[in-house]
């Protein structure tokens, strides 16, 4: 942005604009999805609960900052194209860690279910963990250095830390969905029923970490080729969205995928929070071990008449719940 040669509304004003009001859109799905959680899993443990709505109230502020922005550089600064040249409004700063400490708390929970399907492979997990907390300390380190700058043309200095940042969430993203897929296929038993719940378990685990991992490649190269806009911020204020939707949608559709409803049907959480790992058995059954425990007392929520022990134990109902 030196010198800012040419003032393009439309490429610094208007996408801050439609960037605001796309994650808006997406805000309010969020909402709805924490509702429709919170109405349909009553049974979840406390500290589910606490998690989705910990998330939920990242995303509020976060939007709160998009927006506080969004107002200070296109009414405040409509007609004063020099508010560019002044230092980067604070909202702006911090949302850039909130944004990455949210995505970063859905990576971690999706790592949790690649350690879950693997067995325990704690090389996978490790290096997916690493990455994502690498992400979260770069943007600390573009946040905490963007406070320093006095004008947004010395932002530009810290393109290669936000490279680096938005680098490793698409690694991050490709490597989660790469291991669900992996590791998920390893888990076909023959039975027509597992299997159809693996395949998909794995088509949702290739949408996620496509949709996710594009938008962050999207922001990458929009930051990278066109540093003096506004365009790639747009593209970044929908991220954290993304990723809190599809933690609320793995949580809100783990008993449609199984054929079931709510939590007056079954008790079962998401594979990200079992304790315990996934084991297969021949000739078609997979079940849930939990050393020490029965499978009914590790996975109730809290509701002493729900008895998982009343059902056939089968990979849609224990092993594989999502």
């Amino acid at each position: 942005m030196p010198g800012l040669p040419k003032f393009d509304k439309d490429a610094t004003l208007g996408a801050t604009f439609i960037g605001f009001a796309a994650s808006s859109l997406l805000f309010g799905v969020l909402c709805s999805q924490t509702w429709t959680y919170m109405s349909r899993y009553p049974l979840d443990r406390p500290e589910y609960k606490a998690l989705v709505a910990f998330v939920w109230f990242l995303e509020i502020v976060d939007q709160a900052f998009i927006g506080h922005a969004c107002y200070y550089y296109t009414i405040g600064g409509w007609s004063n194209p020099l508010v560019l040249l002044k230092a980067p409004i604070w909202s702006l700063i911090l949302q850039v860690t909130l944004g990455a400490a949210a995505g970063g708390i859905v990576k971690i929970c999706f790592a949790m279910r690649v350690y879950r399907f693997s067995q325990r492979n704690k090389f996978i997990t490790g290096l997916i963990l690493l990455l994502a907390f690498a992400q979260l300390a770069f943007a600390g380190i573009y946040t905490a250095e963007g406070f320093k700058a006095k004008s947004l043309t010395e932002v530009e200095k810290l393109q290669v830390v936000a490279s680096v940042a938005l680098g490793l969430g698409v690694a991050t993203d490709i490597l989660t969905s790469a291991s669900l897929c992996y590791f998920l296929r390893n888990l076909r038993t023959g039975y027509t029923k597992d299997d159809s719940l693996v395949n998909r378990l794995t088509l949702y685990a290739i949408n996620t970490g496509i949709l996710t991992s594009a938008c962050s490649l999207t922001t990458l190269i929009c930051y990278d080729t066109m540093p003096d806009n506004f365009i790639f911020m747009a593209f970044y204020f929908v991220l954290s969205k993304l990723y809190a939707n599809s933690f609320l949608a793995t949580l809100n559709t783990r008993r449609v995928l199984r054929g079931r409803g709510t939590d007056n049907e079954a008790t079962t959480m998401p594979t990200f929070l079992m304790v315990g790992k996934i084991t297969k058995h021949e000739p078609n059954e997979m079940e849930m071990r939990v050393p020490g425990r029965s499978l009914g007392s590790a996975l109730d929520f809290g509701d002493q008449n729900a008895s998982m022990s009343k059902e056939p134990q089968m990979a849609p109902q224990y092993g594989l719940a999502y």
